[in-house]
């Protein structure tokens, strides 16, 4: 009789684990065939979000009504893509100011936070955040915003992950879940949801999937919010490992909802792969962290791409490696089956000359790539070299004329003591101004050709109102003259006053005067400067004997 107890429970044991993996391999393949449509949805996406372009008026006649389609184009693109949600984020701020409507702006701000935060712009995220009052917002507005910092606070904690100051964080976090809640409606959606998560952070993951589980079966959800509950319920069933298939299907449904809903600023599949990944499913893994890897890609998620980065290479290295044990296997497979047929035989070598194939054009690729690697090094120790010699150069150039300037001055004493009158001619021949002023025109022409963008991209810098352009007969006016020395590395304001023969006063007023015009903040604006790119110095060769014309 126990034999026949313990018989009846060893089937029921395996027709669970065969139940579990028949529901998982069915989860990952209707997830495989949602992936297929991502382009569908997305363009369905696309279409909805040019629909809603077509509904924005020119801004005067009608901001307020301009202020809601571009709220409704922003929810569209915020976990869409980045750059262009920040951009009507922006508009909405504009809207805001041009109504002069204080709530309007805090919600515009909010929108900005939110899109800030989602690309791992932490700093500049809490910066737009500062200074809201919270109780100039709506109670939806209100959600949104004590979610953000909550989030905000969290992903910090997360980020620094010490006993210092992510405990401080996790705390703050805590606040504004509990604020966030005071504004939902009592059952809603964002309620239960906060009310589950924060029981999560508390260490209560029991009573987390109990209100996990609830919003699952008794909600209506939307496809982003059914993704987010989905995930997080799955991340408590991973931690334990009996329950790793369940946590696979609740992953499954989230990435479907994200693909279906065109969120591309998502978790979901990365922790997927991750998941593939640590259990040895290399193929799996290297699937979805190439779609994880892409989304974040196309969002414009700075966080995201740092975390992929972090996986991706090694899931690609053992991919590879995984490959070749594949081909290796194949190989003795194809070899063993020789013995017993000759048509087998001339497989297994056709099959042999096209792996040596493989091999050698790799090879090749490899030393292409080494040769590439060996000429782009050559190339910008040629521009280093060159940069330096223009340097010099008008160093020296400049000390000659300080040396003339002290010789003329020398004759004229000599002339006064009527010593060598003969020499007076030769002084008065001797045009200072006219040798700096071929000396200024010889740097400007060498610094152009090597840098024949500088101007155009100097200008690109500033509002065009307050850009700067040649005259016909000039190739550099002063103000661009002080910033190509700098962009030579002529730093120093005295070595700068010393070449061009203004004081050292007036050289940093220029400056001054330029870095506050500018459309970016002085550190910045240094920085551009600095990235400004010379040509390739084949095409831009300067010869020596050039400077003495």
């Amino acid at each position: 009789m126990r034999r026949l107890h313990l018989l009846l429970l060893l089937l029921l044991v395996f027709n669970a684990a065969f139940s579990s993996d028949g529901d998982t391999e069915k989860a990952l393949a209707k997830l495989d065939v949602e992936l297929s449509k991502k382009s569908e949805y997305d363009k369905a996406k696309e279409q909805r979000i040019n629909q809603l372009k077509s509904g924005l008026k020119p801004s005067a006649r009608n901001p307020k009504q301009n202020f809601n389609v571009c709220s409704a184009i922003y929810e569209e693109y915020k976990s869409y893509q980045y750059d262009s949600a920040y951009v009507y984020a922006h508009k909405l701020l504009q809207l805001s100011n041009r109504l002069n409507d204080v709530g309007k702006e805090y919600t515009s701000r909010v929108k900005v936070g939110f899109i800030l935060l989602s690309s791992g712009m932490f700093k500049e995220a809490f910066d737009n955040l500062a200074g809201i009052n919270a109780r100039m917002l709506n109670d939806s507005i209100k959600y949104e915003y004590y979610r953000l910092m909550m989030r905000a606070n969290f992903d910090l904690a997360n980020y620094d992950n010490d006993n210092q100051y992510a405990p401080k964080y996790i705390e703050q976090a805590n606040k504004y879940i509990d604020s966030a809640v005071a504004v939902s409606k009592p059952g809603s959606y964002n309620s239960l949801y906060l009310i589950g998560y924060k029981k999560l952070k508390d260490g209560k993951p029991a009573a987390a999937e109990a209100d996990f589980q609830n919003l699952l079966n008794t909600q209506k959800l939307t496809s982003h919010q059914h993704a987010i509950v989905a995930s997080t319920l799955a991340n408590i069933y991973l931690k334990n490992k009996k329950d790793r298939d369940k946590g696979i299907q609740l992953l499954c449904e989230a990435v479907i909802s994200d693909v279906q809903s065109s969120t591309k600023e998502t978790l979901a599949i990365y922790w997927l792969a991750e998941v593939f990944y640590k259990s040895g499913d290399i193929k799996n893994a290297y699937k979805y962290i190439q779609h994880a890897a892409a989304d974040a890609d196309f969002y414009g998620a700075r966080q995201r791409r740092v975390q992929i980065s972090s996986i991706l290479p090694m899931v690609a290295a053992e991919k590879l490696a995984y490959t070749e044990k594949e081909k290796t296997r194949f190989l003795i497979f194809i070899i063993s089956l020789t013995i017993l047929a000759i048509l087998v035989i001339v497989i297994s070598v056709i099959l042999f000359r096209q792996l040596k194939n493989l091999k050698a054009k790799e090879k090749i690729i490899e030393e292409t790539n080494a040769e590439l690697e060996a000429i782009n090094l050559k190339l910008e120790e040629d521009t280093h070299i060159k940069e330096e010699y223009i340097g010099y150069f008008f160093n020296v150039i400049s000390g000659y004329i300080l040396k003339l300037e002290k010789l003329k001055r020398s004759v004229d004493v000599k002339l006064a003591q009527k010593r060598y009158d003969h020499i007076q001619l030769i002084v008065d021949n001797i045009q200072i101004k006219k040798e700096r002023d071929n000396l200024f025109h010889t740097f400007d022409r060498i610094f152009i050709k090597i840098f024949p963008n500088f101007v155009t991209s100097f200008n690109s810098l500033f509002k065009k109102e307050d850009q700067i352009w040649p005259k016909n007969d000039e190739v550099l006016t002063t103000d661009l003259r002080i910033f190509a020395l700098i962009r030579l590395g002529v730093t120093d304001s005295e070595t700068i006053s010393k070449i061009l023969e203004y004081s050292e006063k007036t050289i940093y007023v220029y400056k001054m005067r330029l870095k506050a015009k500018s459309i970016y903040h002085s550190d910045e604006f240094d920085k551009r400067i600095m990235e400004i790119k010379a040509v390739e110095p084949r095409k831009n060769k300067v010869r020596v004997e050039n400077l003495h014309n």
